[in-house]
């Protein structure tokens, strides 16, 4: 829309960008041969179910993105943006009166190509059209959903592009860094799962050692002369001295994790600011990137943020990246 290529100019036209109109009839028709072998010759829907269908087979359980449409192509005029579906050689226009034949379709097409739309499937591939790209770089989802259309690209001969991670980043803010001081958080703690991360402090700002690991090494040694001493009695008691060794390591642990909790309590107001400031910096307990939007940080750091994250950002190192703001 107008409002998106103006706010993405505004952000980043001293930068050098190129925004292009996908609407635009001249770039339709290179998008031409494209549909007629989505739409007559199901290229797209078989190249990209053949891939679905290797994923699944595989022993490690990925999500699947996305699923193909046998046609993956939208027909759009006066306001229409529907779905084109084929039954018995009739193409239909979903949610409409609108039908064509073969032959009218394809003239259709020749004449106005701007009235067919990519769907999730087909984009990707009008982008590489239009705009061939050495590198496309995605987030993990994005990424996992390109590789489900590499058959498909093959297909149709358009390159397909090196698939790149992006990048993630942290901001700190410099009020969230001077809490994290005064706390004496490093920045290593907060990324720890929360529950980890409290029992962590408690046990350093604690001025009672509530880590029971000593007694457990001390518990294993025992048990190991205990094992020795079945061994060469009567083998028939390995299995008491293995459900006694499992019973002592768990009442240990159960101990340890109730001293820990009342510690909790007695530190109450500590453990509360610690798991604010974590909460401010990774919400819902997930990345920042996820869950804060951009305006948010660009309200509050103003138009230092842009070249602060582009100085900092390696995107060929994927490496994690903590910007102190």
């Amino acid at each position: 829309t107008q409002a998106t290529r103006y706010l993405a100019n505004a952000l980043f036209g001293s930068h050098g960008l190129v925004i292009l109109d996908g609407d635009d009839v001249a770039l339709k028709k290179l998008l031409i041969p494209y549909v007629k072998k989505d739409i007559f010759e199901k290229v797209s829907y078989d190249k990209v179910i053949e891939t679905v269908a290797k994923i699944e087979s595989l022993p490690e359980k990925y999500g699947i993105q996305v699923n193909p449409r046998e046609i993956n192509y939208f027909y759009l005029k006066d306001g229409l943006r529907e779905r084109i579906i084929e039954q018995e050689r009739i193409y239909y226009i979903d949610n409409s009166e609108i039908r064509f034949s073969k032959e009218e379709l394809v003239t259709e097409l020749q004449k106005y190509p701007e009235r067919f739309s990519p769907n999730v499937i087909a984009r990707p591939l009008y982008q590489e059209v239009i705009l061939p790209n050495l590198c496309y770089i995605g987030g993990g989802g994005e990424i996992a959903y390109w590789l489900e259309l590499k058959t498909m690209f093959n297909a149709m001969q358009i390159p397909f592009p090196v698939l790149l991670l992006r990048n993630s980043a942290l901001v700190i803010t410099e009020k969230q860094r001077k809490k994290l001081q005064k706390m004496n958080l490093s920045v290593s703690d907060i990324f720890l799962k929360q529950s980890n991360f409290i029992n962590k402090k408690i046990r350093e700002i604690s001025n009672i050692d509530i880590d029971f690991t000593p007694q457990k090494n001390l518990l294993e040694e025992q048990f190991k002369a205990l094992y020795e001493i079945a061994e060469q009695t009567d083998k028939s008691f390995l299995g008491a001295v293995e459900a006694q060794e499992t019973k002592q390591k768990k009442g240990l642990e159960n101990l340890e994790k109730r001293l820990l909790r009342a510690q909790k309590r007695k530190l109450e107001d500590q453990v509360s600011r610690m798991t604010e400031i974590q909460n401010a910096l990774f919400p819902g307990q997930s990345l920042q990137e996820r869950n804060l939007n951009f305006s948010e940080l660009y309200l509050e750091l103003g138009e230092n943020l842009i070249p602060d994250l582009m100085n900092s950002l390696q995107p060929l190192l994927l490496d994690f990246t903590v910007l102190e703001a």
